[in-house]
């Protein structure tokens, strides 16, 4: 096999393993979303968690906290924008680590999971509720996103500091 087919098969692989995570986000996200329309009533929440976390349906035009309400179309193109740079990264950033490739495919498949709703439903499905702390209510697709984000900003960060020290120790 030369150079060429070794790259293209390493690229192929990473897009399939990107494609793979981000797929299984916006499936676990959808079923869960599914469920809770299908069982939930808005504005009767049931407990999940007793002082914890109660499941409570609501459809949100907005982003996290209800900001944006009404920018629905904005958040698709972000979502879409996402989804082109995170293949772009398994496609063409063969040095790009894999826990960091992996959490931005698990961050584009939120976002898509949010954008599907978007799209269909005209809002987003919400329904976990934290009973301990005044919190927004949000869903499967908002926990990857909210997390991995910060995550991927911390992976970025380091391997960026180890490309230095490696150019620096040259």
């Amino acid at each position: 096999m030369s150079g060429s087919d070794a790259t293209s098969s390493a690229r192929r692989r990473r897009l399939a393993l990107f494609a793979l995570v981000a797929a299984a986000v916006v499936a676990l996200d959808q079923l869960s979303k599914l469920a809770a329309r299908d069982l939930l009533v808005p504005g009767e929440p049931v407990t999940l968690i007793p002082g914890v976390m109660d499941l409570s349906l609501i459809y949100n035009t907005g982003a996290a906290f209800s900001m944006g309400e009404g920018a629905g179309p904005l958040f698709v193109l972000v979502a879409a924008a996402m989804c082109v740079a995170g293949v772009y990264v398994a496609w063409r950033r063969a040095d790009v680590p894999l826990p960091l490739l992996l959490t931005l495919a698990a961050v584009v498949g939120g976002g898509i999971g949010n954008a599907i709703d978007r799209v269909v439903l005209g809002a987003v499905t919400d329904f976990f509720a934290t009973t301990f702390v005044d919190f927004a209510i949000f869903n499967v697709a908002d926990i990857f996103v909210t997390c991995g984000v910060p995550i991927a900003l911390v992976l970025w960060w380091r391997w960026d500091v180890a490309r230095e020290r490696a150019v620096e120790a040259k």
